[in-house]
């Protein structure tokens, strides 16, 4: 299961966007484990001054939730693929709860993601799980929750205007 290829052909996800490297272990519907290695050529250490210090490099908690949180949509979606954004179901995040970063990631560090799933309620997946570094837990997850929707609710809606039948009526201003 290594590279990105099984990654691609389950979801939407590409680069630079994409920040999960590989899918190490998975038993559809209940866990996942994949991994995630952290590099100083990374977008979000563009503008870092190359002698700045460690504390500089230390991965953006932002990218390491979103890091875990694709892998959770890895797991709900390993069964049902859907690597086309603009057609079938999407993942959305729909709630998330007891998230806590508890140790900086710094470039050079392998992030081993682990989700597991605590519900399937068909078009809604509740995960828990943690991310480590070297066996620390660097990130601990109480509950993310997913809602699998049409990928229409992504496109755009049609403009309010007087030609369109669908525009509810509304008093004008004067």
């Amino acid at each position: 299961m290594t590279g990105t290829a099984p990654i691609a052909a389950a979801i939407p996800h590409r680069h630079p966007a994409l920040l999960v490297d590989r899918v190490v272990e998975v038993e559809p519907g209940r866990r996942l484990v994949a991994h995630k290695a952290v590099s100083r050529t990374e977008a979000c250490y563009r503008d870092r001054d190359p002698k700045a210090g460690e504390e500089e490099y230390a991965y953006p908690p932002g990218r390491l939730l979103e890091s875990w949180a694709q892998s959770a949509v890895l797991l709900a979606c390993w069964e049902k693929p859907n690597p086309d954004v603009l057609a079938g179901q999407v993942a959305l995040l729909a709630g998330l709860r007891g998230a806590r970063t508890l140790a900086a990631v710094l470039p050079g560090s392998v992030l081993v993601h682990e989700v597991e799933m605590v519900r399937d309620l068909g078009d809604t997946a509740i995960f828990t799980g943690r991310s480590t570094v070297d066996g620390a837990a660097v990130l601990e997850i109480g509950q993310l929750t997913l809602a699998l929707r049409d990928a229409d609710v992504l496109a755009p809606s049609a403009p309010e205007t007087p030609d369109n039948p669908d525009t509810p009526d509304t008093p004008e201003r004067s």
